[in-house]
This record gives C-alpha cells, structure tokens and sequence, in this order.
C-alpha cells in the first residue's frame, strides 16, 4: 500500500521537533499533504523525515488549495508507479512524491558497478512512461552506495549510478530539463552496511517528484 506522510499543525512544530518520529507523521489524505504545509515549516519537519528528497519536497510545498490539487494529481502519479514497479517503495511526501529503488524493485546495482541490468532497464521503461503522462514535474535523481570501499571513490560511483539512470530516462524520452542528480555515496544508508543484504539495499537511487512552475500555476488558478 502507498506509504503516506502527515504533517501536523504549524504551531506544533517547535514543541514536537526534538521527539517526532516517522511513524508519527504517517497516514494522510492528499488535503491534509497538500493544505497548511508551508516553507518554514516543511524546512524544519524535511530533516526529522529523513533523506535529502523528503525534506526537499516538503520544503517545495506551497500549500493551501493549490496544494491540494496538486497532490490529488501527485496521488494518481505515485499509484501508477507502484503499480508499474511493485517492489519500489513510493512515499507520497508533501505535495510530492518519493521512489526508492534498491533490490526490491530490480533497478539495483551489483558491488561496484553504475550499470543497468536488464531488469532495471524493463522497470524503467514503464516508470519513464507514467513520467512522460504528467509532464509538468521536476525529478530529483540521488544516486547511493553500501560502505565497502574509499569514501571519495563511493561518492563518484553514486554519481555515476544517479546520471545511469537519468540517461536511461532521457533516452526513453523524459525531457532532460527536467533532472537534478544529486550523489551522496555511503553518507546516507538506509539499512546496516555490516552484512551484505544491508550493503545490497544501499546501493540505489532515489527519486523525488515535485510539481514545477507550470503545475503550480496551473493549480493556483484552479484554486482562484
């Protein structure tokens, strides 16, 4: 089932920003994502939900109505893909959307390597499609890695990793003005990187969806 995040009332940010925990925030509907969530806001909450992406889309929502709108079309997108890609784990976010794709989804990676199996190029193909039906959004690409191995040397394979998949997008059609890469390599692991399934899950890339100038335009003059 698509994972959700809820933020709660402005007012409470402060009191609840040193104790509050994902589970806390989880299990919204799209008016409550994209209604009341500000910028100063979606600054201090982004770091407490964890991953650049998170935060960064939470800071982009602008709120409101509009906001609304645009996670009602945000809802429609995220479902397609987790219909298209099962083993993806797809976070409705603010009023975006966020992909993480490790060896659940098959668009992983082997030790050491930027290169696309077969399987993550099929998993792309129909991601590329869902992104190419709603045009008017922005796609943060970070590209990731497990520990082993020199820290400067991860960080350029994640970059690498991050551009293999913008590549592969583009190719399949997705406007490249429409990317920005991101490379963290081990500085941000999702699983322990003591074992090798750990290691596995950390070699990945996320992407992050949000709505661009047109789509906010767009659903600002909805609202009006």
């Amino acid at each position: 089932m698509l994972k959700k995040i809820k933020i709660y009332g402005l007012s409470l940010v402060v009191i609840l920003s040193l104790n509050l925990s994902c589970t806390a925030i989880q299990n919204s509907n799209k008016t409550q994502r994209g209604a009341g969530i500000g910028v100063a806001a979606g600054a201090l909450v982004g770091g407490l939900i964890g991953g650049n992406i998170g935060g960064a889309l939470i800071g982009a929502a602008i709120g409101g109505a509009a906001g609304g709108l645009i996670g009602n079309q945000m809802d429609k997108q995220a479902n397609k893909i987790e219909e298209a890609v099962p083993g993806a784990e797809v976070k409705r976010v603010g009023e975006g959307i966020q992909i993480i794709f490790d060896d659940k989804s098959g668009v992983n990676f082997g030790f050491d390597s930027a290169d696309l199996t077969a399987e993550a190029t099929k998993n792309l193909d129909a991601v590329a499609e869902i992104f190419m039906e709603f045009p008017d959004t922005e796609l943060m690409i970070e590209g990731h890695t497990d520990s082993v191995g020199d820290d400067n040397y991860n960080l350029k394979l994640s970059k690498r990793r991050a551009d293999s998949v913008v590549a592969y997008l583009k190719s399949k059609g997705v406007a490249g003005n429409r990317f920005k890469v991101e490379a963290f390599g081990e500085t941000r692991p999702r699983f322990d990187n003591k074992d090798k399934e750990g290691q596995a899950k950390n070699r990945r890339v996320e992407i992050g969806v949000a709505a661009n100038q047109q789509m906010i335009e767009d659903a600002k003059a909805q609202a009006e």
